[in-house]
């Protein structure tokens, strides 16, 4: 890569070098990539043309919770990278923290979901309110992108835009003691082989109704190579902003070259999900989160 690269460009191959160093994504000695299903022989191909072209090496395969808490580490740490220097497009004081590591940290941590903490203090009081309703509505996201309030000399910077009688409910004005405001909830599975992938759907729909406020972007990013099961999430709106692949160029070619060989099926599957703007490269989602 030159060294004139893009910023986002030399973040995306220093993403894929991380999950290489790592183990995430590794290759075993009889050439099955560690992102693949063993079973499957789409899925082992796409998988294997994927990792050569980022440059995998044979390594012992990470247990699955291990390369999954991982990849998630390397999904903020992409974003740490990139979404703090589009400041021109989206200014603001961004928090990026990755949730696995701050396991106490909850959607009700952030103004829009302040509300569900007094819910949650009331279902430990009354246990039958806790069987009716149970606790799917307290979301942990993998990832969370959080803003900081703003001070009133912070607003009043360019003029005098407010004072102490008007705005006093407004959630970006820390003067009126709220919560940080939840940018954007990011969901980070290395793989799409059970039930938890769908998860995301589960948990981007909680946000969604249990909200107080504007919604924060939801997204998925994952490493799956296969079409089809990309398509089990991707597909639809509603609920997630769009899937996010982890290395999307790379995928492409390989369903392209694979498809040759009488399957065109898969690649009018995952052409449908990319024309559709329904699954996008990891590179785009700096920006995207800066809409």
């Amino acid at each position: 890569m030159s060294t004139n690269s893009s910023i986002l460009a030399l973040a995306r191959k220093s993403f894929h070098d991380v999950l290489i160093s790592s183990g995430v994504l590794s290759l075993s000695n009889d050439g099955v990539a560690s992102n693949a299903d063993a079973s499957n022989v789409p899925s082992k191909a796409l998988a294997l043309a994927i990792a050569k072209r980022i440059g995998a090496k044979v390594s012992p395969k990470l247990p699955a919770q291990t390369s999954g808490s991982l990849f998630e580490s390397a999904v903020c740490g992409f974003l740490k990278a990139t979404f703090p220097k589009l400041q021109h497009l989206r200014p603001g004081e961004w928090g990026i923290c990755n949730l696995g590591n701050h396991a106490e940290t909850q959607t009700a941590s952030f103004a829009q979901y302040s509300h569900l903490s007094y819910l949650a203090e009331v279902m430990r009081r009354e246990k039958q309110l806790s069987t009716v309703l149970g606790n799917d509505y307290m979301v942990a996201p993998d990832i969370v992108i959080s803003r900081a309030l703003c001070t009133d000399e912070v607003i009043n910077a360019p003029a005098k835009f407010i004072d102490g009688e008007v705005a006093t409910k407004a959630d970006l004005r820390a003067a009126n003691g709220g919560l940080p405001l939840l940018h954007a909830s990011i969901s980070a599975k290395w793989t799409m082989r059970s039930d938890r992938a769908q998860n995301s759907r589960t948990e981007a729909l909680n946000l969604i109704r249990n909200r107080k406020g504007h919604l924060p972007h939801i997204v998925v990013v994952t490493g799956e190579p296969l079409p089809s099961r990309l398509a089990s999430l991707a597909l639809g709106t509603g609920d997630l902003d769009c899937v996010y692949h982890f290395a999307l160029y790379e995928l492409l070619a390989a369903v392209h070259e694979y498809g040759v060989n009488g399957r065109e099926d898969i690649i009018e599957q995952l052409d449908m999900l990319v024309q559709g703007n329904r699954l996008k490269d990891i590179s785009d989602l700096p920006l995207d989160l800066s809409c």
